[in-house]
Formats: C-alpha cells, sequence, structure tokens
C-alpha cells in the first residue's frame, strides 16, 4: 500500500486523532506547537508507526468545539505545512482526519451564529466546549439539510481532501464516527429523512459512500481511511439503530470494495469494557477487511499492552491504535515493545491551554 509502505514489524502501532483544542485564534489554526507536538510522537521506531491527525473540520459549518484546527482555508493549509515538514523531518508518518460534526455544535461556533446542520432536526444530547475558558453549552438544535444541499456538503470533503495533500499529509481518514455527521446519515437512531439520503439502509449508507468516493477521487483508495464506532448504540437515548450488526457490516462490505487502505474502529470508550454485541459487529467487519488485497482493520479504544498483544497475535486486527497514552508518552511504542512503565496522563490538560500537558511529556 502507498500509505503504509512496509510491514511495520511486530507492534503496528498507531496514534489516534486527538482533539486537544489549543488551534490558534482567529482562524482555528495550527502553528508551532502542534508540529513540536506531533513531531516528538512520530519516530518510527519510538512513536507511531502512523500518526492520525486530531480531526480537522472541512468547512466552517463542520466546527463543533472551540479552537479545533480547520483544513478549509490558506492559512491552516499554511500551519498544518509546519506540521507535516516536522513530521516526517524525524521520517514519520501522519494522515489527517476530515470532520464535519454535524449537529454536535453550538451557533456561537456557526458562520453567523446560524444553527448548525445535519441529517434531521432532532438536537443532540450532548454539550460542547464553546470558548477559551471551557465553557460548556448544550449543542443548538439542528437544521436539516436539504436535498439540494448535500452535494455542496460533499464537495467539501474534496476540497479538504485537496488542501490536506497540500499541506502535505500522507494520506487522509475520514471521520464517521462518535456520533458526528457521517454517523448521523448512517444511524437509523437519528436519520429521519424521507428522501434518498433516509429511509432504508441504502439510503442512510448513501452519504457516507458519496463522501468517500470523492476523496478517493483525490487522493486514490490506497491512501484513504474511514473511522467507525460501531458502539453505543443508544448513548444518551439518541444514538440508536435498529441492527447494529447490518448497518456497519454492510458499511464495511462496501467499504472494502472501494479497496480503501485501512478501517479505523473505536471499539471501546472505556478500558477493559466491551458492549454486548460489539465482538459479533466486529467480526463482520474484520471479515470484509482481511485477507488478499483487503485494506487493514485497525482496533482502538481501551486497549493496553496485553489486550494489544492478544488482539494482534489472534488476528482480530492488523494494528492497534492508541490515544490517551500517546498524550503522556510520546515513544509510546518503544515503551510497549520493550515492556517498559507507562507515565499517566492528566486529564485536566486534554483541552484548550499551552504547551503544559501537551509538549513537556518526557521519553523513557
Amino acid at each position: 500500500m502507498t500509505l503504509l509502505g512496509e510491514p511495520n514489524g511486530p507492534w503496528p502501532i498507531w496514534m489516534a486523532p486527538l482533539t486537544r483544542s489549543r488551534a490558534i485564534q482567529p482562524g482555528n489554526l495550527p502553528g508551532a506547537m502542534h508540529a513540536e507536538y506531533y513531531a516528538q510522537r512520530a519516530d518510527p521506531s519510538d512513536g507511531a508507526v502512523v500518526i492520525i491527525s486530531e480531526a480537522a473540520p472541512v468547512c466552517p459549518e463542520g466546527h463543533g468545539y472551540f479552537a479545533t484546527p480547520g483544513i478549509h482555508h490558506r492559512e491552516q493549509v499554511h500551519g498544518w505545512k509546519q506540521v507535516t515538514e516536522r513530521v516526517h523531518g524525524v521520517g514519520g508518518k501522519i494522515i489527517c482526519q476530515l470532520w464535519h460534526v454535524g449537529r454536535v455544535s453550538h451557533r456561537s461556533l456557526q458562520p453567523a451564529n446560524q444553527a448548525p446542520v445535519s441529517s434531521t432536526v432532532v438536537p443532540a444530547q450532548s454539550k460542547t466546549y464553546i470558548d477559551a475558558e471551557g465553557h460548556r453549552a448544550r449543542c443548538s438544535t439542528p437544521r436539516s439539510l436539504s436535498s439540494d444541499e448535500i452535494p455542496q456538503v460533499i464537495d467539501s470533503f474534496r476540497t479538504a481532501a485537496s488542501n490536506a495533500m497540500e499541506a502535505g499529509f500522507d494520506g487522509v481518514e475520514i471521520h464517521g464516527a462518535n456520533g458526528y455527521l457521517l454517523e448521523q446519515f448512517l444511524r437509523s437512531g437519528i436519520n429521519d429523512r424521507t428522501d434518498q439520503y433516509g429511509g432504508s439502509l441504502e439510503n442512510r449508507l448513501r452519504f457516507c459512500l458519496e463522501v468517500a468516493a470523492v476523496v478517493i477521487g483525490v487522493w486514490g483508495a490506497e491512501n484513504v481511511g474511514y473511522r467507525v464506532s460501531p458502539i453505543s448504540g443508544d448513548l444518551d437515548g439518541d444514538r440508536g439503530d435498529e441492527n447494529m450488526l447490518e448497518t456497519y457490516g454492510t458499511l464495511a462490505k462496501q467499504l472494502a470494495l472501494l479497496k480503501i487502505a485501512f478501517l479505523d474502529v473505536v471499539e471501546s470508550f472505556s478500558v477493559g469494557q466491551r458492549e454486548p454485541g460489539l465482538d459479533a459487529i466486529c467480526q463482520r467487519m474484520r471479515e470484509s477487511f482481511s485477507g488478499g488485497n483487503a485494506g487493514l482493520y485497525l482496533a482502538g479504544g481501551g486497549y493496553t499492552r496485553d489486550s494489544a498483544r492478544d488482539a494482534l497475535d489472534s488476528g482480530r486486527c492488523d494494528g492497534i491504535i492508541f490515544g490517551r497514552d500517546f498524550i503522556s508518552n510520546p515513544d509510546l511504542r518503544r515503551r510497549l515493545r520493550e515492556d517498559l512503565p507507562l507515565t499517566p496522563w492528566n486529564r485536566r490538560s486534554f483541552y484548550l491551554g499551552g504547551k503544559e500537558g501537551y509538549t513537556d511529556w518526557p521519553c523513557a
């Protein structure tokens, strides 16, 4: 595969996309601090074999959290160039996660304080960060995209994919997980449309697959991944799906037919906990991403050194994606390989702030 190159040895450890809300304001720009942060974790021996960047909104309407760096205008592209050049300077690889939050947003984060967009007019039952002080507000009531508007949104993914190429990324990942816009179209418990993008599973898959197609048109399938989260079928009572196994199994099959490079599967939000029914869904998706010229199945969410080793040795996945442990352990791959102690992360420094808790973590 063009993106992945040669096999990554016995510890194929990727760095998960991690929202850290440190973009320069105004403009939601990545800068020198971001470049340092990613370069610290990019050494292909000690750090990640591939880094997936924090989610980058593909258009102004795609923002849903304060201070997330976008990929939709020239200054942002210039900022990301600093990041990719630093990562490549230490021999690393980094791909850009393309993001549209849909209804998981607040009017204060939207252009002209307009309502966020979605597949529905039902608001998300969650809160989001809206300012530099870390205040959280309930997500605003969205408006449902008209059928005529959907091609414009899809085209924003195409433009963002082109911007990511100009910025020097090694590939892109489509964010289709965690309750954001693509999942809002996918899940029957959210999508209440009656047009060609709603109702049947075939219709609910349409938006996801059309986005994948335009991104592949820019990068080639061998440089494109897709993130899914086949969990929390009824999180907060508003993210249900009538048949999670069939929904995610069919999505995986269709993405495999597109010959994408990898499927990034969020298998849990908690260490050591897996929801009932999840194993069957993951097995179904794994069947589509295994053998021959199939893309990679990458597992993430709640993994420890031991559970990662077991998943790799058993063939349940082709690689493991770690998130929070990479925050406090820039050399995580080395620590896992040599069974060295891990530095505990500090949740208080996850979002907002400056270098503290961001670029000041030591290597072993």
